[in-house]
């Protein structure tokens, strides 16, 4: 895969490098109470550490070729992150997880983000199908599978551990590459 995918104007995915670690943290640590709302994971975010061993963990699936971790750059600013989970080569299906920075959600930014990763995941690993878990209730991470022509498949009932016992239902949308518009 590309270590950088252009999206649009301004705005391109970069791979994530360990020196990103700390902002990405800072992100966290400024936006904690906004981001924890549908991201189970900023609870384990406590220490910069925390997030070291993520960018290391995902660097590592890098380098394997299995996943792939994205930051989501304004130019060289980093505002999101977004990136493959349980890429299965063999079945050529992945899913995609993204997040974005309070201040550049609903400007269109992710979308044009799953969009272009999407395009690069069809097109150089060759996959016939992404899916797009969302969170029930979460509309604006919602919208975008539907912007992009996802079909929703079901609900995933406590799909996603939030905490001690404590579960989310995950909507499950899918995209064919048979279904995919290169024209967007």
């Amino acid at each position: 895969m590309k270590r950088i995918i252009p999206i649009e104007g301004p705005y391109r995915l970069k791979a994530v490098v360990q020196s990103d670690a700390i902002t990405i943290f800072n992100i966290i640590q400024r936006e904690r109470s906004y981001l924890s709302d549908w991201l189970p994971f900023i609870q384990f975010s406590k220490h910069v550490q925390d997030t070291k061993s993520f960018i290391a963990h995902a660097i590592l699936q890098r380098n394997a070729g299995k996943d792939f971790l994205y930051k989501i750059c304004e130019v060289d600013k980093l505002i999101g992150l977004i990136g493959t989970k349980d890429t299965d080569y063999f079945n050529k299906h992945t899913e995609l997880g993204y997040w974005i920075s309070q201040e550049y959600q609903s400007k269109g930014i992710t979308t044009k983000a799953n969009y272009s990763l999407i395009k690069e995941l069809f097109e150089d690993l060759k996959m016939e199908r992404i899916q797009i878990c969302c969170a029930v209730g979460n509309e604006k991470s919602i919208a975008i599978p539907n912007k992009l022509g996802f079909t929703f498949e079901g609900i995933r009932r406590n799909g996603e551990w939030v905490s001690e016992n404590k579960y989310r239902d995950l909507k499950i949308f899918s995209l064919l590459k048979v279904e995919f518009n290169t024209q967007q």
